[in-house]
């Protein structure tokens, strides 16, 4: 069987950078109940996607990255909801829409790899009924025309031997041939948006650099916005343009990824990027401590307790997200000091 390119639709793009963005999220707070009162794991999260980009999130477990990415598509679980902000999706408010408005954007306009493949993929469905579902979904056409987009899609991401492939169970198939089986469903109808939450974690380093590799092309081959959630600083060295870094529940810098690496501002920043391991560099220092649980957020900068520029007046007041000089932010009111 040969592949066919596929036929999707002409993706409606999203507009240029000046102005505005992909995505544009402001002041985003989410809200969750638990037995001992309501929780707020992610608090007045700002950030701004551009066609062509990668804005990486970067943080430790606990930090809000994954709360944010499900806020964000309408998958947050029944306990949880957005209580402040807005999600425009090339002006359209992700937040005010229907869940059958979101079942429509997503898949189509707006697609999300998840970590782990094994989860995402049905067992007992062959790989490329799988893909041929998701086309069907939001582009309806004679199953022969999407099984062909399937072969062609498997083909695009490496898959080798597609055609035999296609008719393989997700058992049959390695940890990173199943995550390329999720990346081909999420870009088989050339959605504007592609939201990638930790999508090499399970990985080995060889396969995880062919993954980024694969994402980097495709974002650069259809103009995709990227919104990358990720743990691991090498990792964002390799694939971002842009990063925000956040810790339990906020944004406390964002920049050029290149500038933030070599001039951090903030100082969870700075201890991130020591505790990184580096070839041929000395052993990683680590942060003491933990990030506090949303029940127990200290007062002042939530990041002080941890801090090795701590000032008494960093427990004063709360500090605000400002600017630190071109296309920086930074939450910290001994940045410049």
């Amino acid at each position: 069987m040969t592949p066919t390119p596929p036929t999707a639709p002409p993706q409606a793009a999203c507009s240029t950078r000046s102005p505005p963005a992909c995505l544009d999220l402001r002041g985003l707070t989410v809200e969750i109940d638990t037995p001992h009162g309501p929780i707020r794991p992610v608090r007045d999260v700002s950030l701004q996607v551009f066609p062509g980009e990668t804005l990486a999130i970067v943080g430790e477990s606990g930090s809000g990255k994954s709360v944010t990415s499900l806020a964000i598509t309408g998958l947050l679980p029944g306990a949880a909801r957005v209580i402040s902000g807005t999600a425009f999706l090339d002006g359209t408010d992700l937040l005010r829409l229907s869940e059958e408005r979101l079942r429509q954007l997503r898949g189509a306009a707006m697609a999300m790899i998840f970590q782990d493949p094994g989860s995402s993929l049905n067992p007992v469905h062959r790989i490329g009924d799988q893909i041929a579902e998701a086309i069907l979904a939001h582009r309806p056409m004679p199953r022969a025309q999407a099984t062909a987009e399937a072969l062609a899609l498997l083909q695009r991401v490496g898959i080798p031997d597609p055609a035999s492939r296609l008719r393989a169970f997700p058992h049959e198939l390695s940890g990173g041939m199943r995550q390329r089986v999720m990346i081909a469903i999420a870009i088989a109808n050339a959605p504007r948006l592609l939201i990638a939450d930790e999508p090499t974690t399970a990985l080995d380093v060889t396969i995880q650099a062919q993954v980024l590799d694969l994402l980097a092309d495709l974002k650069r081959e259809r103009g995709l916005a990227l919104l990358f959630i990720t743990h691991s600083l090498p990792v964002v060295a390799e694939i971002a343009d842009r990063v925000a870094v956040m810790y339990a529940g906020e944004i406390v810098e964002t920049g050029p990824t290149a500038e933030v690496f070599l001039t951090p501002r903030h100082p969870y920043t700075a201890a991130l990027l020591r505790s990184a391991p580096v070839e041929d560099g000395p052993a990683p220092e680590g942060i003491a401590g933990v990030v506090p649980p949303p029940t127990a957020l200290p007062p002042g900068c939530i990041f002080a307790p941890r801090c090795d520029r701590f000032t008494p007046a960093c427990t004063i007041a709360h500090p605000a997200l400002e600017p630190a000089g071109e296309g920086r932010a930074v939450r910290c009111i001994r940045w410049n000091v």
